[in-house]
């Protein structure tokens, strides 16, 4: 019974000992690791169901580049940080992320990458581990917050998205659905179709970059974030508005090619404007 009690002891004794000399961006890299790549996975599991392997492996798994890149920066920001030690509030903190993070739920790891994501921002004096967990925070944007947004607001997002497009065809609207504008049929605005994904890609995107190359804030940052913004929305409604023209437009503009031609101006626009913002930081890295 002595010699078991004293094992045990000895055990958390060498445990204790290994989590004092472990650097603190490792402990919570490997967290954000395991969150990101659980809520990813479920994702790609859902792509590739409904694409198969080739066609959702050449779709990024259907999760846009900005975030794969996103997810990647962050964690390598937040590994820089080689402060020793970690503290026992931290491990229970590692303990419940885990918990959340066991079952392949991807809104329940999204959620566990927030909270870390929050806690490293607050607690942390690392200036490389802040800018990746604010990567990280603006990364569950897209993947968490903004889809819970739209279940709440599916009906008034889609009616704004239907009604840009009714004013560009000049043709009746009902809810989210358009008159084609030659009388032909009818325009459903879908959930897949709304403006609102691609706009938190913007705001996404604009915190990656500054993030990156330590953006000085500027009063005019609001502005390229905007532009960045509007230029989406212009993309995503115009591309709506020509399917809406007849139904040869809309077989035209809503296959592959027209959703392929559409997300790369979308991704263009969004990394220009989020670029041109941030020019003076690039210039001296050049």
């Amino acid at each position: 019974m002595a010699t078991a009690f004293s094992s045990e002891l000895i055990n958390r004794g060498y445990t204790t000992r290994v989590l004092m000399e472990l650097p603190r961006g490792e402990f919570f890299a490997s967290l954000f690791v395991l969150g990101c790549a659980n809520g990813l996975a479920s994702r790609m599991l859902q792509s590739v169901n409904r694409l198969g392997w080739t066609d959702a492996f050449f779709g990024t798994f259907e999760i846009s580049v900005i975030i794969w890149v996103s997810c990647a920066v962050g964690v390598y920001l937040v590994l820089q940080d080689r402060t020793i030690g970690i503290r026992p509030r931290e491990l229970a903190l590692g303990a419940g992320f885990l918990v959340l993070i066991v079952l392949p739920i991807g809104p329940l790891s999204w959620l566990a990458v927030t909270f870390l994501s929050f806690y490293t921002i607050t607690c942390t004096d690392v200036p490389s581990s802040r800018r990746g967990a604010l990567i990280l925070l603006a990364t569950t944007v897209p993947m968490l917050w903004s889809r819970m947004l739209f279940q709440f607001f599916a009906s008034a997002i889609l009616q704004i998205d239907a009604s840009l497009v009714g004013w560009m065809l000049r043709t009746p609207r009902t809810g989210d659905i358009v008159q084609f504008a030659d009388g032909s049929g009818i325009l459903v605005i879908l959930p897949a179709c709304s403006s609102l994904a691609n706009v938190s890609l913007a705001l996404l995107c604009w915190v990656l970059v500054s993030q990156l190359v330590c953006h000085k804030r500027s009063v005019y940052d609001p502005l390229w974030c905007l532009m960045a913004c509007i230029s989406v929305i212009a993309v995503n409604v115009t591309r709506m508005s020509f399917m809406g023209l007849s139904e040869w437009h809309y077989a035209t503009f809503h296959g592959a090619l027209g959703e392929a031609v559409s997300s790369t101006l979308i991704l263009s626009l969004i990394v220009g404007f989020c670029v041109l913002g941030v020019r003076r930081e690039l210039l001296r890295r050049i």
